[in-house]
């Protein structure tokens, strides 16, 4: 089975949810047309930036019904971040305005203080799409790379939204290769570009084959960039040199 995965690489506008959704209309207008994508996914805190304000980070039900009408309207599953009971989360939902899966991010950035204003999740979350088994997770989860091995044998993709500095790129890069070479998965990262009052963004998004090598890296600019993903590629992967049952999670 294969799944076409859109990467919607965009620069929202600072703490300013109303507008981000008017720029993310425009976007997709010019980049895709429905059905297109299988799954589209956006960065972390989609409509506001990484903000610690959470009046403009939190979703009401007006954000949450723009992107499942959104996945109605383009014929997709769309994966987009915000905050909802004062955590940090990925929310997916389908073509047929459903959520199908909600995960909300584990280890939250005290360099930055998010900890201070934001609650973390404990646990991760899998759905199926496609008959890939996908593992969500946010930004600085990449940094710990136990909390991929608690699903990787059992997880096809995982993705990680992100707001990651440009200050930081080369190790968002390195991580993610990593992680796709020590789960045996493909890995996919979809951050921003831009910049905010503190930080600048320079993108870096792209997707990592379960034997690390690059299927696609966008340019540092705004857009919607696509590939095609092959499940038979995790398997032949795993068949070939099957090190993940060797694993010790036990020490």
């Amino acid at each position: 089975m294969n799944m076409k995965v859109g990467l919607a690489q965009i620069n929202p506008l600072w703490e300013n949810r109303a507008a981000t959704k008017a720029h993310i209309l425009t976007l997709l207008e010019k980049n895709i047309t429905p059905a297109s994508v299988d799954w589209l996914i956006f960065p972390e805190m989609t409509l506001s930036g990484f903000s610690m304000n959470q009046e403009a980070t939190t979703l009401d039900d007006s954000d949450v019904s723009f992107f499942r009408q959104l996945a109605q309207d383009y014929q997709t599953i769309i994966s987009y971040g915000g905050v909802v009971d004062g955590k940090n989360g990925c929310f997916t939902v389908n073509a047929n305005q459903e959520q199908v899966s909600r995960y909300e991010k584990t280890h939250l950035f005290s360099y930055a203080t998010e900890d201070q204003y934001y609650t973390p999740g404990d646990k991760l979350t899998t759905f199926s799409q496609n008959e890939f088994q996908i593992t969500p997770t946010i930004c600085y989860d990449l940094r710990f790379a136990n909390l991929f091995w608690q699903t990787g044998p059992q997880t096809d993709i995982f993705v990680v939204m992100a707001n990651w500095p440009a200050s930081r790129l080369a190790q968002w890069q390195i991580l993610l290769k990593a992680r796709a070479i020590e789960n045996q998965c493909f890995v996919i990262g979809v951050n921003r570009v831009g910049a905010d009052p503190n930080v600048t963004y320079a993108g870096g998004s792209g997707v990592f084959a379960p034997t690390g090598e690059t299927l696609l890296e966008p340019a540092p600019k705004e857009g919607i960039f696509a590939v095609e993903l092959s499940k038979q590629l995790v398997l032949e992967t795993r068949s070939h040199f099957p090190f993940l049952k060797d694993r010790r999670v036990d020490l």
